[in-house]
C-alpha cells in the first residue's frame, strides 16, 4: 500500500512534468486553427469586423482563423461557450457590448459574469449609431423629435432588435438625457425593425451606421443624429446629440477581442499582439473604416479597464430606469 510520502513524491513530480509541457504548449502557439465565436448571424456588424481581422491576424500567427457564427440571446449563446472554454488560446470572442455589458445589466440568469469570466485581450473599435425617423416623419430635425416626444409622452415607438441590445440602450439614455417617455418595441433583429421603421409602423430607431446608410442615402429614412461625440465622414451633415443639447450623450457599438478566464499572460500578450497589429495595419484599418468602424486597438490592460467602466455604467442606467428580465 502506497504510504503519504510515496503518494505526495508522485503527485509533485507529475506537477513538476506539467509545468514545462504547459511552457512548450504556449510557446508552439498556434499549433492548430484559432476560433472565433462571433454571437450574430453572418452579415451582421460583428461578423463583418470579425471576418475583416481574421485573414491578417491568420497571416501574423501562422496558423488558420475560423469564424464560428453561433447566434441568438443578443450574443449571450457565443458569450456563455467562450466563458466555459478552455483557456488555451484556441477559442476566442468577438465580444459585444450588449453581449458583455448591456445584457448582463438587466438579467441575472446568465450562464456567466461579464466582469470575471472574461480575458479582455484588446478594444478593436466601435461603431456609430444614428437617430433616424422614417421619410415621412414630422421630425425634420432632432430638436424637432425632441420636442414632439417630450409634449405627448408614450405616443411615439422606437425599435430595437431586442431587449438589452444597445439600440434599446441608446433609447433609455436619450431618454434619461431629455425627459422623454417613449414606448420600446424590440425586435428579433435589426433587420426587421428597420423594415418596420421603413413602413412607419415605428417612429423612430437608433441603430448602428452600417444598417441604416444605405436606406439614409436612398432617401426611406430620415438621419436626425449620430450618437458620438463627433460628427461622421458619412453623414457630415447630421449633428450630433450633444450639439442638439444633450452634453453626456456618448454611445456606440463597441466590439473587443476576449478570451476564456485566466489565458496565461503569454498568450494574452501573443494573441492580443497579434489582433491590434491586424486592426492597425493599413489596409485592414481601411475596410474596418469603410464600415464606419472607429479603430481602438487599445491593449488587454486598456480593455480591461474599458469593460469594468461599461459593465458600470449600463448596470447604472438600468438600476435608474429599472430595466429587468428574468
Amino acid at each position: 500500500m502506497p504510504t503519504l510520502r510515496s503518494a505526495v513524491l508522485v503527485l509533485c513530480t507529475a506537477q513538476l512534468l506539467a509545468v514545462p509541457a504547459t511552457h512548450a504548449q504556449e510557446a508552439n502557439y498556434p499549433a492548430r486553427p484559432i476560433t472565433l465565436v462571433v454571437g450574430f448571424a453572418p452579415g451582421g456588424g460583428t461578423d463583418q469586423i470579425a471576418r475583416l481581422l481574421a485573414p491578417r491576424v491568420g497571416e501574423i500567427l501562422k496558423q488558420t482563423i475560423i469564424i464560428e457564427n453561433r447566434a441568438g440571446a443578443s450574443g449571450t449563446l457565443a458569450a456563455a461557450q467562450v466563458a466555459k472554454a478552455k483557456p488555451d488560446g484556441y477559442t476566442l470572442l468577438m465580444g459585444h457590448v450588449s453581449s458583455n455589458a448591456m445584457v448582463p445589466a438587466i438579467k441575472n440568469s446568465l450562464p456567466y459574469n461579464p466582469a470575471v469570466d472574461f480575458t479582455p485581450l484588446t478594444v478593436i473599435g466601435s461603431v456609430p449609431q444614428v437617430v433616424t425617423v422614417p421619410a415621412g416623419s414630422p421630425a425634420k430635425t432632432i430638436k424637432d423629435f425632441i420636442q414632439l416626444a417630450k409634449s405627448q409622452p408614450g405616443k411615439f415607438n422606437y425599435a430595437s432588435s431586442g431587449v438589452g441590445t444597445q439600440q434599446h440602450f441608446a433609447a433609455e439614455l436619450f431618454e434619461l438625457e431629455t425627459g422623454a417617455k417613449m414606448t420600446h418595441v424590440p425586435y428579433k433583429g435589426s433587420g426587421a425593425a428597420v423594415t418596420d421603421l421603413i413602413a412607419g409602423q415605428v417612429d423612430v430607431n437608433f441603430d448602428t451606421l452600417p444598417s441604416v446608410l444605405p436606406h439614409i442615402q436612398s432617401g426611406r429614412l430620415r438621419a436626425l443624429a449620430v450618437t458620438t461625440r463627433e460628427r461622421q465622414p458619412l453623414l457630415p451633415g447630421i449633428p450630433t446629440l450633444k450639439e442638439a443639447g444633450l452634453p453626456d450623450y456618448d454611445i456606440g457599438a463597441w466590439y473587443m477581442v476576449m478570451a476564456p478566464p485566466k489565458l496565461p499572460p503569454a498568450l494574452v500578450e501573443k494573441i492580443s499582439s497579434a489582433f491590434i497589429a491586424a486592426a492597425k495595419d493599413p489596409a485592414t484599418r481601411a475596410k474596418l473604416n469603410a464600415i464606419s468602424t472607429d479603430v481602438v486597438g487599445s491593449t488587454p490592460e486598456q480593455a480591461r479597464k474599458f469593460l469594468a467602466s461599461e459593465i458600470e455604467r449600463w448596470s447604472r442606467v438600468a438600476k435608474t430606469k429599472n430595466i429587468h428580465e428574468d
